[in-house]
């Protein structure tokens, strides 16, 4: 068992027999009252965050979680397929766990991460920067643009559209920031 004190940003706790990770949190003394922990909190089967309230000193349920490299292989109607990267096993994952799935590419590595306890998938993670390569954009055109900001949809060779700069053309290689779905440079 941990209490408040021990509380930290990626921690993961049960909660109402629901898995949890700590997004974010504050502890705050009031002028008057009792101290409390302010924390946001990411349900780990549904991805949805919601804010809770602890006070000081309460006793919390940390949960041992791991994190092992996997494989993306194929997708059909069970899910996304994955193989571990060294032990050979093959798991199936359901496509809403994995944030951003649709930048995924056949054999991009993704960290999953298992509740040790149970063996069951709490989350799949992309890397943090991918490269890709535009597979279709309309063309830029010279001087259209009073702004160096100004942004046109790109279709990416997983099927996923982004946002990139006008001269940006079909056939770039790019590198794309997964957890905000953002173009982040060009390849040379």
């Amino acid at each position: 068992m941990a209490t408040t004190a021990d509380i930290k940003i990626g921690m993961c706790i049960e909660l109402d027999g629901k898995t949890f990770q700590i997004v974010d949190f504050q502890h705050v003394k009031p002028g008057k009252g009792p101290a409390f922990v302010r924390t946001k909190l990411k349900n780990l089967e549904n991805g949805r965050v919601l804010d809770n309230t602890f006070a000081a000193g309460v006793k919390i349920e940390p949960v041992r979680v791991e994190r092992r490299p996997y494989q993306f292989t194929y997708e059909d109607d069970l899910g996304m397929h994955f193989m571990h990267t060294e032990t050979f096993e093959e798991i199936n994952i359901d496509k809403n766990l994995i944030n951003n799935y649709d930048l995924m590419a056949d054999g991009q590595i993704v960290e999953v991460m298992f509740h040790t306890e149970k063996e069951q998938v709490l989350s799949a993670e992309l890397p943090p920067i991918v490269d890709m390569e535009v597979t279709y954009t309309e063309p830029g055109v010279k001087g259209d643009t009073a702004s160096t900001n100004s942004l046109k949809p790109a279709t990416v060779n997983t099927g996923a559209t982004i946002r990139v700069p006008l001269f940006i053309n079909t056939g770039d290689k790019i590198r794309v920031d997964t957890r905000t779905r953002e173009y982040y440079e060009r390849i040379k």
